[in-house]
């Protein structure tokens, strides 16, 4: 594993030691970073099933201005705060061991809103459209916000979300990708035409 593009390009990361943890391969994180953009302007990321923190790193590689990785497990916490050290990039890092939904209460009483968020949980847990609504009450989105979903492709999410566009679905194996785009303004029932 390694960072693909950016400021980072060519860093190696390290694996979570164990079969708990299902990293991101290249393949299927070049394939994300295509769909949702190669390079940002800014803007926060949220990592909240973190592992090795390969998606949230590769995002600030590519421009974004901070992230918050996310993960429950001790293993996974040391090797995002080593991958993150190996990619130069501490300063715009925050690392907290927490379970996503509590991460999400005590992101919200921050009063900071998200511009990408990654939700790459374990295949079992197949609840991230809840999870993305509870995003999107708490206000953690910004407008036009981007959530990329990671899981298992037998597994499908609704193309119709209150506050959300499924924008692309792909399947590389046994692995799916589901983005959405937050769209808060479909969520009062008054469209609001906004620009790509």
């Amino acid at each position: 594993m390694r960072v693909i593009a950016g400021t980072a390009k060519g860093r190696a990361l390290k694996a979570v030691p164990g079969t708990n943890t299902r990293p991101t391969t290249d393949k299927v994180k070049e394939a994300i970073f295509s769909m949702i953009g190669p390079y940002f302007d800014g803007g926060r990321v949220l990592d909240l099933f973190a592992g090795t923190g390969g998606l949230g790193i590769e995002a600030l590689s590519r421009g974004a201005d901070r992230a918050v990785f996310v993960d429950l497990e001790g293993a996974s916490i040391e090797v995002i705060k080593h991958n993150i050290q190996a990619a130069g990039l501490a300063a715009s890092s925050e690392i907290y061991r927490n379970e996503a939904t509590r991460a999400v209460k005590a992101l919200e009483k921050r009063g900071i809103a998200f511009r990408i968020v990654f939700l790459d949980p374990p295949y079992r847990m197949k609840e991230m459209d809840n999870l993305m609504q509870e995003l999107a009450q708490r206000k953690l989105l910004e407008p036009s916000a981007v959530i990329v979903v990671e899981h298992d492709a037998a597994h499908s999410y609704p193309e119709e979300l209150p506050g959300y566009d499924q924008i692309k679905r792909t399947q590389y194996g046994d692995t799916a990708v589901t983005i959405y785009r937050y769209r808060p303004e479909f969520e009062s029932g008054s469209p609001v035409q906004m620009e790509e």
